[in-house]
């Protein structure tokens, strides 16, 4: 079940909300309770099976954080039940994400012809294991208390709102809200809105992005001429964001629904001068989580250049590997790990003293690089498609392309606009004319939020091609 879908849209978020707030205020065992079975629902939707491994998960970190404290009281070894805690959870991952990839990779070195597991990828694997770990690393440093209500702790693991595709929100972020949260209609409001939001760039914006790709990827991709191959990745560059940015926005504006406030995951990434300020705004709770579980732990940038630089490619050969299972995963992270290295030593300085449209245009180009490795399964066919993005097709352009970029112009310019604060900020001053008179700003607001619901309904009830990126991850 995904939230761009009539099923949740009509049925399962308004029986969940109604649920809820049926349940009186300052009652938050029974609205944690709520909440709990409702994400097991929905998450049981889609995974009836792996629904099992999600209770498994949340038990074994439940008991794990308590047997942990235990330790702490009496003066034991609260760190080796920290890195059991940390093996069992990265045993999981690694099971359930990177099994059949390890045997494929012995195959195809060895030819032993070892067979692959009858497993599929539990969805939102990646992230709950992520929060559970978050969790545990902070009670061992002292920085949240040990969760008693293992009702509490189930809900923070699985609560629906973020447990596909993050934000990877941490326990200390939450732990106030999972024991007492004031719902209030402003900030129910505000949810709705952010939710509404975060839709329609994911049905209006990101599925007809998706399309041009879906098209340009079929084609046969050594023999793609330049223009096609650019226009495909430039679909794919604004699908990605707007996928990914839109379940974010929408996943934030269903935590405001319910009384929780969780951390913002993107700051306009394409707006970005360089790729480390790229990564500053992009996927911003990931890159935050390996900032201080594995770089910092690590050394950081205390211990000189040479370890600076390895923990730079030591995190983003992990940030790759938790992207997927796949070589070009792989490559992907690698790929960030060099460029931001090389920017940590010294070409961010050169960077800082070009003009502002140079370095916009040097990120741009890198991050659209990125995304022909990342968007394949095949690191030979990102390699092939690159090669056409340069000519390796032997044609500069032809009559589908020019059709392409014909057809599509619009939808660039407005795609090119969305990603940046521009539309936030017309918003805002046509608002703050608007809040003059506080009926008509209210029936103005209310008005936008409709339409755009109904327009993204009537977008979903058509389509045919509305798939969720980050499903795979």
């Amino acid at each position: 079940m995904v939230f761009s879908s009539p099923l949740f849209l009509f049925y399962f978020l308004p029986v969940v909300l109604i649920l809820y707030y049926l349940v009186p205020r300052g009652q938050i065992f029974w609205k944690n309770l709520v909440l709990l079975v409702g994400s097991l629902f929905f998450y049981a939707w889609g995974e009836p099976v792996y629904v099992l491994l999600m209770l498994f998960s949340i038990a074994m970190d439940y008991g794990l954080g308590l047997w942990l404290e235990h330790e702490k009281r009496r003066g034991g070894h609260p760190g080796r039940v920290l890195a059991l805690a940390v093996v069992l959870n990265l045993l999981l991952l690694g099971f359930f994400k990177y099994a059949n990839f390890l045997i494929g990779t012995v195959n195809g070195v060895t030819g032993a012809g070892l067979p692959l597991l009858e497993v599929s990828l539990p969805i939102g694997i990646s992230f709950y294991t992520f929060q559970a770990l978050s969790y545990i690393i902070d009670l061992y440093r002292g920085e949240v208390e040990v969760q008693r209500s293992i009702l509490n702790f189930g809900t923070y693991v699985s609560l629906f709102p973020q447990l596909i595709a993050g934000p990877i929100v941490r326990m200390k972020t939450v732990a106030g809200e999972l024991q007492d949260r004031q719902e209030t209609f402003p900030d129910f409001a505000a949810g709705v809105r952010r939710f509404t939001v975060g839709l329609a760039k994911k049905v209006l914006l990101a599925n007809t992005a998706g399309e041009i790709w879906q098209t340009v990827s079929g084609m046969e991709t050594g023999k793609l001429p330049v223009l096609t191959a650019w226009i495909g990745l430039a679909a794919f560059t604004f699908q990605i964001y707007f996928d990914f940015s839109g379940y974010s926005d929408m996943a934030i504006g269903l935590g405001r629904m319910f009384g929780f406030h969780f951390p913002e995951n993107f700051r306009y990434p394409y707006t970005a001068t360089s790729i480390t300020d790229f990564w500053r705004r992009w996927h911003i709770t990931l890159s935050t989580w390996f900032r201080e579980y594995v770089y910092i732990p690590l050394g950081g940038n205390r211990k000189g250049l040479g370890k600076q630089i390895r923990n730079i490619l030591i995190v983003w050969l992990l940030t790759g590997i938790w992207h997927g299972a796949g070589w070009n995963f792989v490559v992907w992270g690698l790929y960030f790990g060099v460029i931001l290295m090389m920017e940590k030593i010294g070409l961010l300085r050169l960077l800082e003293k070009a003009p502002v449209f140079l370095r916009h245009l040097y990120t741009m180009l890198l991050v659209m690089l990125s995304w022909a490795i990342f968007a394949f399964d095949s690191l030979g066919q990102g390699v092939q498609f690159i090669g056409a993005l340069f000519g390796g097709g032997g044609r500069l352009w032809d009559g589908q392309g020019v059709y392409l970029l014909y057809s599509s112009a619009v939808l660039l310019v407005l795609l090119i606009l969305g990603s940046t604060g521009l539309p936030r900020k017309a918003a805002a001053l046509a608002g703050g004319k608007l809040r003059a008179h506080p009926a008509v700003f209210t029936a103005v607001e209310l008005g936008l939020i409709l339409a755009g619901f109904v327009l993204c309904v009537a977008f979903l009830v058509d389509a045919s091609y509305n798939p969720f990126l980050y499903f795979r991850f």
